[in-house]
């Protein structure tokens, strides 16, 4: 695990597995050794934000498809909280991650992954 965190690992496995990698040598970089500290803190900073005004709609959820679902569905994938059968509860966490606005990975001149 990276943090420790299953909310935040998964996030951050969802945002790597749906990235598109640049082409050249950055491609083969692509992974959790490459993450800037600046990238994880933003990724704890988003989750920590989300999981504090949901609570009560996410304290019954696994917490790694929380991440999962929170990374896909601000970034508009074609699966997310909506899909999960969840009711209004999907609704209104789709409705919540959707105001985080999207967010996607990039190589900095460090060759470090950041988030924008």
């Amino acid at each position: 695990m990276l943090t420790g965190n299953r909310v935040v690992d998964a996030y951050i496995e969802a945002a790597l597995w749906t990235s598109e990698p640049e082409p050249g040598p950055e491609r083969e970089r692509r992974d959790r050794a490459t993450l800037s500290p600046q990238a994880i803190e933003t990724a704890l900073a988003d989750c920590t934000a989300f999981m504090a005004h949901n609570a009560p709609d996410v304290e019954a959820l696994d917490l790694s498809q929380v991440g999962h679902d929170f990374w896909l569905t601000r970034n508009s994938h074609g699966v997310g909280f909506w899909d999960r059968g969840l009711g209004e509860v999907g609704a209104r966490l789709t409705r919540a991650a959707n105001r985080f606005g999207e967010s996607a990975l990039y190589v900095g001149d460090d060759g470090l992954l950041y988030f924008t």
